[in-house]
């Protein structure tokens, strides 16, 4: 799918998609406040950021709250997220440390933990948490569900993307999102395998869906629930993280 990203206003930018299925353009703000318009294959790029333009009101209704990293929250598979008050950072900025198991973030007392700058820290930390892990295990999971199901790639990335879980280019280079980890186990699995069938079939289709289905039975499924997620640390379906 061909997208550009477009300049919106002095503090936004919007990416413009162009699906071949699309017969109109519509417009999305996700929750992490990216803003997206699709338009059909025909349609040109300057039209799509015409769209945007005339919506912007429309946008800015749906601005989302902040959200909050929360002490005890689940960082991935392996870590978890500790707010330390400390009586003797009074003076001085708030801290990170990201062990084997957990995140710690050491703030003055006086200021709490939902202070922007120590929520700032905290995802920064997070972040690098997350990227930590998901080197480790996306690499070797995608290796042995390639294994399983016969299927070839030519490289994998671990990256931090906006919006997408995953792609796999027209050469089997394969990207991942490393808030994968923030899924439970059967959806990375489905993003995995639905980026190794891009080696086999690139557009999505029939045929893709069928082939996917060969070595995921229950992918419509999957397809279904991951959509109640977000590549953000807090999301929709946090309840089912396993």
């Amino acid at each position: 799918m061909a997208f550009k990203e477009f300049t919106l206003n002095e503090t936004q930018s919007v990416v413009i998609y162009k699906r071949r299925a699309s017969r109109s353009l519509r417009l999305s703000v996700s929750p992490t406040g990216q803003i997206r318009v699709t338009i059909p294959a025909w349609a040109s790029y300057r039209a799509g950021l015409a769209f945007a333009r005339s919506k912007q009101s429309w946008i800015a209704d749906q601005k989302q709250p902040a959200l909050r990293l929360l002490d005890g929250q689940a960082i991935g598979k392996a870590h978890h997220l500790r707010f330390l008050p400390q009586e003797s950072l009074a003076k001085t900025k708030p801290t990170s440390r990201v062990t084997d198991s957990e995140v710690i973030i050491r703030y003055p007392a006086t200021i709490g933990e939902n202070d922007p700058n120590v929520q700032k820290l905290a995802t920064a930390a997070c972040t690098r948490a997350l990227r930590i892990q998901a080197e480790q295990l996306l690499p070797k999971r995608l290796n042995t569900l390639a294994g399983l199901h016969g299927f070839d790639y030519n490289s994998v990335a671990v990256r931090q993307l906006k919006s997408r879980w995953g792609s796999c280019d027209h050469n089997s280079h394969i990207v991942l999102n490393i808030f994968l980890l923030q899924l439970p186990w059967d959806l990375i699995d489905y993003v995995l395998l639905h980026e190794l069938t891009h080696t086999k079939v690139m557009r999505h289709g029939p045929v893709f869906w069928q082939t996917l289905e060969k070595s995921l039975p229950n992918a419509k499924h999957c397809r279904k629930e991951i959509k109640l997620y977000q590549p953000v640390f807090n999301s929709i379906g946090v309840s089912r993280m396993a």
